[in-house]
């Protein structure tokens, strides 16, 4: 799988996921101030509302922008199977309900692409799985808790 294609293609979606916050942000802002929601009485708190909308949003957004920077500033280098995983590793998990595709970056846990025809989860090294898939090797077997069951993966791959 091509990683520097993979990087490009979370940076797409992060950034028309930024897109839709600043278009939300907007329009949050410019309800907040429409003179239609100005308060009619003290127990009136719409306009306040979307302020505090438009705001979140704005921090959302702000969020993401770090997120595509991270992803632009990440180095991409090729991992050995005797190397640990660590960010920027594209990790194969093999559990007892098949294989899935993991993309160790810096921020934007969560994010999901489909990249030449395979599902790719972006994780974090802060997250439950990225803790404990730092420093494992291919061929390194783990448990993990899953919605209180414990579940056996293997690593299949690191690249």
């Amino acid at each position: 799988m091509n990683k520097h294609a993979l990087i490009k293609q979370i940076i797409a979606q992060l950034a028309s996921g930024l897109e839709l916050y600043y278009h939300a942000a907007r329009a949050s802002r410019a309800e907040a101030t429409h003179e239609q929601n100005k308060a009619e009485n003290k127990y009136d708190t719409r306009g306040l509302e979307a302020s505090y909308l438009a705001r979140g949003q704005s921090r959302q957004a702000a969020e993401t922008e770090k997120d595509i920077q991270q992803f632009e500033a990440l180095v991409v280098r090729p991992f050995n199977p005797a190397e640990p995983i660590d960010i920027g590793a594209l990790v194969e998990l093999k559990g007892k309900d098949g294989g899935t595709f993991y993309f160790m970056g810096p921020r934007a846990g969560g994010t999901e692409v489909i990249h030449e025809g395979t599902e790719v989860l972006v994780i974090t090294p802060q997250s439950p799985l990225g803790q404990q898939l730092l420093g494992k090797k291919t061929g390194d077997r783990f448990q993990l808790q899953i919605a209180g069951a414990r579940s056996l993966f293997q690593v299949v791959s690191v690249t």
